[in-house]
Protein backbone atom coordinates (compact mmCIF):
# COMPACT_ATOMS: atom_id res chain seq x y z
CA UNK A 1 0.00 0.00 0.00
CA UNK A 2 1.09 3.36 -0.82
CA UNK A 3 2.70 5.80 2.17
CA UNK A 4 0.16 8.19 1.35
CA UNK A 5 -3.34 6.10 1.03
CA UNK A 6 -4.83 4.98 4.26
CA UNK A 7 -7.79 3.08 5.39
CA UNK A 8 -11.35 3.19 6.69
CA UNK A 9 -10.06 3.25 10.28
CA UNK A 10 -6.77 5.10 9.74
CA UNK A 11 -8.70 8.02 8.48
CA UNK A 12 -10.82 7.98 11.93
CA UNK A 13 -7.84 7.47 13.73
CA UNK A 14 -6.28 10.43 12.49
CA UNK A 15 -9.38 12.54 12.91
CA UNK A 16 -9.75 11.19 16.61
CA UNK A 17 -6.14 12.11 17.33
CA UNK A 18 -6.66 15.70 16.51
CA UNK A 19 -9.78 15.79 18.51
CA UNK A 20 -8.70 14.02 21.80
CA UNK A 21 -4.66 14.65 22.11
CA UNK A 22 -5.75 17.93 23.91
CA UNK A 23 -5.52 16.98 27.58
CA UNK A 24 -2.87 13.86 26.83
CA UNK A 25 -0.80 16.60 25.69
CA UNK A 26 -1.54 18.86 28.70
CA UNK A 27 -0.97 16.36 31.22
CA UNK A 28 2.54 14.62 29.80
CA UNK A 29 3.58 18.60 29.85
CA UNK A 30 2.07 18.91 33.62
CA UNK A 31 3.97 16.28 35.06
CA UNK A 32 7.01 17.82 33.72
CA UNK A 33 6.10 21.48 34.67
CA UNK A 34 7.95 21.79 37.29
CA UNK A 35 11.73 19.83 35.75
CA UNK A 36 10.86 22.55 32.80
CA UNK A 37 10.68 25.63 35.01
CA UNK A 38 14.42 24.47 36.76
CA UNK A 39 15.35 24.02 33.29
CA UNK A 40 14.48 27.91 32.54
CA UNK A 41 16.01 28.84 35.73
CA UNK A 42 18.90 27.42 35.46
CA UNK A 43 19.78 28.66 32.22
CA UNK A 44 18.76 32.42 33.45
CA UNK A 45 21.46 32.19 36.09
CA UNK A 46 23.68 31.53 33.33
CA UNK A 47 23.12 33.75 30.49
CA UNK A 48 24.66 33.37 27.05
CA UNK A 49 24.66 36.09 24.12
CA UNK A 50 24.89 35.51 20.52
CA UNK A 51 26.39 33.02 19.45
CA UNK A 52 27.85 32.26 22.50
CA UNK A 53 25.25 30.23 23.58
CA UNK A 54 27.60 26.44 24.32
CA UNK A 55 26.34 26.00 27.94
CA UNK A 56 22.75 26.21 27.17
CA UNK A 57 23.09 24.23 23.86
CA UNK A 58 24.79 21.95 26.06
CA UNK A 59 21.91 21.77 28.32
CA UNK A 60 19.40 21.33 25.51
CA UNK A 61 21.76 18.19 23.54
CA UNK A 62 21.77 16.22 26.56
CA UNK A 63 18.06 16.61 27.21
CA UNK A 64 16.94 15.61 23.59
CA UNK A 65 19.59 12.60 23.74
CA UNK A 66 17.75 11.86 26.72
CA UNK A 67 14.87 11.09 24.54
CA UNK A 68 16.24 8.90 21.96
CA UNK A 69 16.66 11.30 19.47
CA UNK A 70 19.89 11.69 16.92
CA UNK A 71 20.64 15.34 17.80
CA UNK A 72 22.84 17.82 15.65
CA UNK A 73 25.12 20.36 17.22
CA UNK A 74 27.13 23.20 15.89
CA UNK A 75 24.16 23.94 13.28
CA UNK A 76 25.02 27.63 12.39
CA UNK A 77 28.23 27.66 14.69
CA UNK A 78 26.05 27.00 18.26
CA UNK A 79 22.55 25.66 17.10
CA UNK A 80 21.30 22.43 17.83
CA UNK A 81 18.46 20.19 15.44
CA UNK A 82 16.74 17.11 16.38
CA UNK A 83 13.83 15.42 14.62
CA UNK A 84 10.78 13.42 15.90
CA UNK A 85 9.93 11.00 13.36
CA UNK A 86 6.46 10.55 13.42
CA UNK A 87 4.73 6.38 12.75
CA UNK A 88 3.70 7.31 8.98
CA UNK A 89 5.09 9.64 6.29
CA UNK A 90 3.97 13.41 5.84
CA UNK A 91 5.14 16.74 5.85
CA UNK A 92 7.75 17.96 8.30
CA UNK A 93 7.12 21.13 10.64
CA UNK A 94 9.73 22.98 12.26
CA UNK A 95 9.44 24.36 15.98
CA UNK A 96 12.00 27.37 16.89
CA UNK A 97 13.17 28.59 20.09
CA UNK A 98 15.50 30.94 20.73
CA UNK A 99 18.62 30.51 23.22
CA UNK A 100 20.17 33.96 23.78
CA UNK A 101 20.28 36.48 26.56
CA UNK A 102 20.99 40.56 25.77
CA UNK A 103 23.80 42.75 27.34
CA UNK A 104 22.09 44.04 29.94
CA UNK A 105 22.49 43.71 33.68
CA UNK A 106 19.89 42.24 35.62
CA UNK A 107 18.03 43.99 38.61
CA UNK A 108 15.04 41.91 39.43
CA UNK A 109 16.87 40.71 42.73
CA UNK A 110 15.33 36.90 42.60
CA UNK A 111 17.10 33.96 43.66
CA UNK A 112 17.91 33.14 40.26
CA UNK A 113 18.70 35.81 38.94
CA UNK A 114 21.91 36.49 36.21
CA UNK A 115 25.23 35.45 37.86
CA UNK A 116 27.05 37.03 35.01
CA UNK A 117 27.39 40.76 35.00
CA UNK A 118 26.32 42.65 32.28
CA UNK A 119 24.17 39.56 30.74
CA UNK A 120 20.29 38.89 31.36
CA UNK A 121 17.77 36.83 29.86
CA UNK A 122 15.56 40.11 29.50
CA UNK A 123 13.88 39.02 26.42
CA UNK A 124 12.51 35.37 27.78
CA UNK A 125 14.79 33.02 25.46
CA UNK A 126 15.02 31.12 28.62
CA UNK A 127 11.61 30.18 28.58
CA UNK A 128 11.53 29.96 25.02
CA UNK A 129 14.23 26.93 25.71
CA UNK A 130 12.61 25.50 28.42
CA UNK A 131 9.29 25.23 26.59
CA UNK A 132 10.19 23.50 23.28
CA UNK A 133 12.08 21.09 25.64
CA UNK A 134 8.54 20.56 27.41
CA UNK A 135 6.88 20.55 23.99
CA UNK A 136 9.70 17.57 22.07
CA UNK A 137 9.20 15.65 25.28
CA UNK A 138 5.78 15.13 24.92
CA UNK A 139 5.32 14.75 20.81
CA UNK A 140 8.23 12.50 21.32
CA UNK A 141 6.28 9.73 23.48
CA UNK A 142 2.92 10.28 20.93
CA UNK A 143 5.30 10.13 17.79
CA UNK A 144 3.87 7.01 16.45
CA UNK A 145 0.67 8.48 16.22
CA UNK A 146 2.02 11.48 13.89
CA UNK A 147 1.97 11.35 10.09
CA UNK A 148 5.33 13.37 9.34
CA UNK A 149 8.28 14.81 10.90
CA UNK A 150 8.76 17.56 13.53
CA UNK A 151 11.72 19.17 13.82
CA UNK A 152 13.19 21.01 16.71
CA UNK A 153 15.33 24.17 16.32
CA UNK A 154 17.43 25.60 19.05
CA UNK A 155 19.08 28.96 17.41
CA UNK A 156 21.39 31.26 18.71
CA UNK A 157 22.08 34.74 18.03
CA UNK A 158 18.38 36.38 17.45
CA UNK A 159 19.31 39.70 19.30
CA UNK A 160 22.66 40.47 17.35
CA UNK A 161 22.68 41.85 14.01
CA UNK A 162 24.32 38.82 12.77
CA UNK A 163 21.41 36.24 12.45
CA UNK A 164 22.03 32.68 14.22
CA UNK A 165 18.73 32.08 12.50
CA UNK A 166 20.46 32.91 8.53
CA UNK A 167 23.36 31.30 9.90
CA UNK A 168 21.39 27.95 10.39
CA UNK A 169 19.30 28.10 7.39
CA UNK A 170 22.79 28.27 5.79
CA UNK A 171 23.85 24.89 7.55
CA UNK A 172 20.53 23.21 6.51
CA UNK A 173 18.01 23.81 9.19
CA UNK A 174 15.48 24.67 6.90
CA UNK A 175 15.94 22.24 4.24
CA UNK A 176 13.31 20.28 3.43
CA UNK A 177 10.57 21.53 6.15
CA UNK A 178 7.25 22.37 4.79
CA UNK A 179 5.88 24.45 7.84
CA UNK A 180 7.75 26.06 10.54
CA UNK A 181 6.32 27.72 13.99
CA UNK A 182 7.83 29.58 15.77
CA UNK A 183 6.57 31.96 19.82
CA UNK A 184 7.43 34.56 21.63
CA UNK A 185 6.01 35.19 25.14
CA UNK A 186 4.45 38.65 25.38
CA UNK A 187 4.11 40.60 28.89
CA UNK A 188 1.48 42.93 27.22
CA UNK A 189 -0.93 39.69 27.82
CA UNK A 190 -1.63 38.29 31.02
CA UNK A 191 -0.20 34.92 31.14
CA UNK A 192 -2.91 32.15 29.93
CA UNK A 193 -3.82 34.63 26.96
CA UNK A 194 -2.59 33.91 23.19
CA UNK A 195 -2.17 36.59 20.68
CA UNK A 196 -1.92 35.61 16.63
CA UNK A 197 -1.01 38.57 14.20
CA UNK A 198 -1.88 38.67 10.21
CA UNK A 199 0.16 39.59 8.01
CA UNK A 200 3.22 40.96 8.97
CA UNK A 201 4.24 40.04 12.71
CA UNK A 202 7.03 41.82 12.99
CA UNK A 203 9.41 44.71 10.88
CA UNK A 204 12.52 44.21 9.02
CA UNK A 205 15.21 45.84 10.64
CA UNK A 206 18.08 47.21 9.37
CA UNK A 207 21.12 49.57 10.25
CA UNK A 208 22.72 52.80 9.01
CA UNK A 209 25.96 54.73 9.56
CA UNK A 210 26.49 57.84 8.10
CA UNK A 211 29.64 59.83 8.09
CA UNK A 212 29.58 63.22 6.98
CA UNK A 213 32.77 64.74 5.82
CA UNK A 214 33.67 68.30 5.89
CA UNK A 215 36.16 71.33 6.85
CA UNK A 216 37.64 71.76 10.04
CA UNK A 217 38.32 75.27 11.20
CA UNK A 218 38.21 77.53 14.32
CA UNK A 219 34.97 78.40 15.85
CA UNK A 220 34.80 81.97 15.60
CA UNK A 221 35.28 81.43 11.51
CA UNK A 222 32.68 79.33 10.69
CA UNK A 223 32.62 81.09 7.11
CA UNK A 224 36.47 79.29 6.70
CA UNK A 225 35.15 76.14 7.46
CA UNK A 226 32.86 73.49 6.45
CA UNK A 227 30.19 72.29 9.47
CA UNK A 228 29.24 68.53 9.45
CA UNK A 229 27.63 69.54 12.95
CA UNK A 230 24.70 71.75 11.58
CA UNK A 231 24.78 69.32 8.04
CA UNK A 232 24.24 66.76 10.05
CA UNK A 233 21.43 68.21 12.74
CA UNK A 234 19.67 69.32 8.65
CA UNK A 235 20.35 65.84 7.05
CA UNK A 236 18.60 64.47 10.65
CA UNK A 237 16.05 66.50 10.38
CA UNK A 238 14.85 65.97 6.77
CA UNK A 239 14.91 62.10 6.88
CA UNK A 240 12.28 62.51 9.11
CA UNK A 241 10.27 63.73 5.86
CA UNK A 242 10.60 60.22 4.00
CA UNK A 243 8.37 58.39 6.59
CA UNK A 244 6.18 61.43 6.78
CA UNK A 245 5.73 62.35 3.50
CA UNK A 246 7.04 59.45 1.22
CA UNK A 247 6.03 55.84 2.72
CA UNK A 248 2.31 55.11 2.20
CA UNK A 249 0.81 55.12 5.21
CA UNK A 250 -0.77 51.88 5.07
CA UNK A 251 2.70 50.43 4.42
CA UNK A 252 4.84 52.42 7.45
CA UNK A 253 8.30 52.77 8.64
CA UNK A 254 10.22 53.15 11.90
CA UNK A 255 13.24 55.57 11.14
CA UNK A 256 15.57 56.27 14.48
CA UNK A 257 18.78 58.20 14.90
CA UNK A 258 20.15 56.72 18.55
CA UNK A 259 23.88 58.21 18.40
CA UNK A 260 25.32 61.20 16.69
CA UNK A 261 28.93 61.79 17.45
CA UNK A 262 30.81 64.70 16.16
CA UNK A 263 33.82 66.90 17.51
CA UNK A 264 36.01 66.86 20.54
CA UNK A 265 35.83 70.53 22.00
CA UNK A 266 33.48 73.57 21.95
CA UNK A 267 35.80 75.89 20.36
CA UNK A 268 36.68 73.95 17.19
CA UNK A 269 34.61 73.13 14.08
CA UNK A 270 35.16 69.09 13.81
CA UNK A 271 36.15 67.66 9.79
CA UNK A 272 33.26 65.45 10.54
CA UNK A 273 30.30 64.08 12.35
CA UNK A 274 28.71 60.47 12.18
CA UNK A 275 25.21 59.04 13.23
CA UNK A 276 23.85 56.29 13.44
CA UNK A 277 20.16 54.59 13.76
CA UNK A 278 17.62 51.90 12.25
CA UNK A 279 14.91 51.51 9.55
CA UNK A 280 12.03 49.13 10.70
CA UNK A 281 9.56 48.44 7.98
CA UNK A 282 7.07 45.69 7.55
CA UNK A 283 6.32 45.12 3.96
CA UNK A 284 9.27 44.41 1.41
CA UNK A 285 8.30 47.29 -0.76
CA UNK A 286 8.13 50.27 2.04
CA UNK A 287 11.42 48.29 2.77
CA UNK A 288 12.82 49.16 -0.74
CA UNK A 289 11.54 52.84 -0.90
CA UNK A 290 12.59 53.60 2.65
CA UNK A 291 16.36 52.60 1.72
CA UNK A 292 16.42 54.67 -1.85
CA UNK A 293 14.30 57.47 0.21
CA UNK A 294 17.05 57.49 2.63
CA UNK A 295 20.37 57.23 0.38
CA UNK A 296 18.86 60.17 -1.60
CA UNK A 297 18.12 62.49 1.41
CA UNK A 298 21.44 61.84 3.10
CA UNK A 299 23.36 62.33 -0.22
CA UNK A 300 21.29 65.29 -1.25
CA UNK A 301 21.10 67.31 1.74
CA UNK A 302 24.84 67.07 2.46
CA UNK A 303 26.13 68.00 -0.97
CA UNK A 304 23.30 71.04 -0.45
CA UNK A 305 25.54 71.98 2.50
CA UNK A 306 28.94 71.14 0.63
CA UNK A 307 29.54 68.02 2.53
CA UNK A 308 30.10 64.51 1.22
CA UNK A 309 28.40 61.68 2.87
CA UNK A 310 29.95 58.25 3.59
CA UNK A 311 26.44 55.87 3.74
CA UNK A 312 26.87 52.49 5.46
CA UNK A 313 23.58 50.89 5.19
CA UNK A 314 23.17 46.89 6.68
CA UNK A 315 19.73 45.06 5.39
CA UNK A 316 19.15 42.86 8.45
CA UNK A 317 16.16 40.64 9.05
CA UNK A 318 13.51 41.00 7.14
CA UNK A 319 9.80 41.39 8.36
CA UNK A 320 8.25 38.11 9.62
CA UNK A 321 5.11 37.26 7.51
CA UNK A 322 2.42 34.88 9.17
CA UNK A 323 0.62 32.66 6.42
CA UNK A 324 -3.23 32.95 7.25
CA UNK A 325 -4.10 29.58 6.99
CA UNK A 326 -1.28 28.55 9.58
CA UNK A 327 -2.90 31.86 11.80
CA UNK A 328 -6.77 29.90 11.05
CA UNK A 329 -5.64 26.71 11.61
CA UNK A 330 -3.85 28.23 14.93
CA UNK A 331 -6.53 30.06 16.03
CA UNK A 332 -9.09 26.91 15.84
CA UNK A 333 -6.48 24.29 17.67
CA UNK A 334 -5.29 26.96 20.41
CA UNK A 335 -9.03 28.04 20.79
CA UNK A 336 -10.08 24.13 21.69
CA UNK A 337 -7.29 23.31 23.38
CA UNK A 338 -7.44 26.19 26.44
CA UNK A 339 -11.06 26.89 26.23
CA UNK A 340 -10.61 30.14 25.95
CA UNK A 341 -10.51 32.66 22.97
CA UNK A 342 -7.22 33.71 21.26
CA UNK A 343 -6.69 37.22 20.23
CA UNK A 344 -6.56 37.19 16.45
CA UNK A 345 -5.62 40.73 15.17
CA UNK A 346 -3.73 42.84 11.92
CA UNK A 347 -0.12 43.12 13.19
CA UNK A 348 1.10 46.50 14.48
CA UNK A 349 4.28 46.32 15.75
CA UNK A 350 8.15 47.53 14.86
CA UNK A 351 10.05 45.09 16.39
CA UNK A 352 12.22 42.62 14.88
CA UNK A 353 12.52 39.27 14.68
CA UNK A 354 15.13 37.14 12.66
CA UNK A 355 12.49 33.56 12.59
CA UNK A 356 11.61 35.78 9.44
CA UNK A 357 14.69 33.76 7.25
CA UNK A 358 12.53 30.59 7.83
CA UNK A 359 9.31 32.72 7.12
CA UNK A 360 10.89 33.46 3.62
CA UNK A 361 10.84 29.68 2.79
CA UNK A 362 7.79 28.33 3.77
CA UNK A 363 4.13 28.99 5.26
CA UNK A 364 4.98 30.25 8.95
CA UNK A 365 3.95 31.21 12.14
CA UNK A 366 4.90 33.63 15.39
CA UNK A 367 2.59 32.65 18.09
CA UNK A 368 2.43 35.07 20.86
CA UNK A 369 1.93 33.34 24.15
CA UNK A 370 1.44 35.54 27.78
CA UNK A 371 3.55 36.14 30.30
CA UNK A 372 2.40 39.47 32.39
CA UNK A 373 2.30 38.72 36.47
CA UNK A 374 -0.70 40.48 38.18
CA UNK A 375 0.39 43.70 38.95
CA UNK A 376 3.18 44.42 37.08
CA UNK A 377 3.30 46.31 34.15
CA UNK A 378 6.56 44.72 32.57
CA UNK A 379 8.44 44.93 28.84
CA UNK A 380 10.95 42.60 27.27
CA UNK A 381 14.51 43.96 26.94
CA UNK A 382 13.95 45.41 30.73
CA UNK A 383 16.47 45.13 33.45
CA UNK A 384 13.62 44.32 35.62
CA UNK A 385 11.83 41.65 33.45
CA UNK A 386 9.85 39.74 35.78
CA UNK A 387 7.77 36.96 33.35
CA UNK A 388 5.57 34.69 34.76
CA UNK A 389 6.54 31.33 34.59
CA UNK A 390 3.02 29.97 33.81
CA UNK A 391 3.71 30.76 29.99
CA UNK A 392 6.48 27.67 30.06
CA UNK A 393 4.16 24.92 30.60
CA UNK A 394 1.43 26.82 28.14
CA UNK A 395 3.95 27.71 24.94
CA UNK A 396 4.63 23.77 25.67
CA UNK A 397 1.35 22.65 25.14
CA UNK A 398 0.50 25.31 22.48
CA UNK A 399 3.65 23.66 20.48
CA UNK A 400 2.90 20.40 21.02
CA UNK A 401 -0.86 20.22 19.91
CA UNK A 402 0.08 22.46 16.76
CA UNK A 403 2.46 20.38 15.76
CA UNK A 404 -0.42 17.49 16.11
CA UNK A 405 -2.84 19.35 14.56
CA UNK A 406 -0.72 19.93 11.21
CA UNK A 407 0.51 16.21 11.28
CA UNK A 408 -3.12 14.36 11.95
Amino acid sequence: MSPDVRTPFESTEMSRLANDIGPELEGLIRRIEPDLVAIRRDIHAYPETGFDTVRTAGIVAERLRALGLNVRTGVGRTGVVAEIAGGREGPCVILRADMDALPIHEETGLPYASTVPGKMHACGHDLHTASLLGAAEALAQIAPRLSGTVRLVFQPAEETQESGAAAMVAEGAADGADMAIAFHNRPELAAGRIGLSRGASTASSDEFRVVLQGRSGHAARPHAAIDPIVGAAYVITQLQTVISREMDPALSAVLTVGHIEGGATQNIIPDSCMFEGTVRCRSPQSRDRAEAAFRRVCTGAAEAMGLTAVIDYVRGAPALMNDDGLVDKAAQALTAQFDAPVLVEAGSGFGAEDFSYFSERMPSIQILIGSGQPGRDDRVHNSDYQPDEACIAQSAIALARMATELLS
